[in-house]
């Protein structure tokens, strides 16, 4: 069996805790002058809990994670793996097509970097802004009315709805399969009526999309980090 890893950090606390999450691993969370004994027999007591965890977090796609911006490295856009294409050019541009995704740049340091982040999202704000319309339109005898819209990067969620009714949406949800941006889109919709995750917000989100169960699951397997 694989040997435990995990990160110590001491504070003004009186006893030792263990956190397990996809992004950060295990934190294990101790005061101070606690000796390094005492804190790997508490582990080793926890370890079926903190193995039950990061089992569960092992299936995790980490969307940015050590991503390389260099030829041949594969980028996700809209649930496929599609190759980098770099070639020099003094017009800068990118293309996508078929599983291919074309930067032309000059070369510069971090160039293809920005140009990519440029272009995930102006492709999500077009399609979350097109998606959304389409949204508002089939269920418009609900009575969906934002405030306001807004596309771009979450860092550990995949969209809000403020109580003056103003969306954000991450442009993450580019680089996914777009029925989650679908199911997003429609999960914040269900804020406008209610602001908390009731029982009427429920009932909503499954008249709305009946199949949300299965897909908040299949989201949860992706985080932005």
């Amino acid at each position: 069996m694989n040997e435990l890893i995990y990160k110590v950090v001491f504070s003004r606390r009186k006893s030792i805790s263990i956190t397990v999450t996809p992004d950060k691993g295990v934190i294990v969370r101790a005061p101070y002058g606690v000796s390094s004994n005492s804190i790997d027999k508490f582990v080793r007591e926890k370890e079926g809990w903190i193995r039950k965890h990061t089992d569960k977090y092992s299936g995790i796609t980490r969307l940015n994670n050590n991503k390389k911006y260099i030829d041949g490295e594969t980028h996700l856009f809209m649930g496929k793996e599609c190759r980098l294409k770099i070639i020099y050019s003094t017009q800068l541009f990118v293309n996508q097509y078929d599983n291919i995704i074309e930067v032309g740049t000059d070369g510069k340091d971090g160039r293809v970097k920005m140009m990519l982040d440029r272009w995930y999202r102006k492709k999500a704000g077009d399609f979350i802004s097109g998606n959304i319309k389409e949204i508002l339109n089939r269920y418009s005898d609900h009575g969906f009315f934002p405030s306001a819209l807004v596309v771009k990067p979450l860092k550990s969620r995949w969209g809000s709805c403020t109580s003056k009714g103003k969306l954000t949406i991450s442009s993450e949800l580019i680089k996914i399969d777009p029925v989650f941006a679908e199911y997003v889109i429609i999960h914040e919709l269900c804020h406008l009526k209610n602001h908390n995750h009731g029982k009427e917000f429920y009932r909503l989100l499954e008249e709305l999309y009946p199949d949300y169960k299965t897909v908040r699951k299949d989201l949860r397997k992706y985080i932005t980090k």
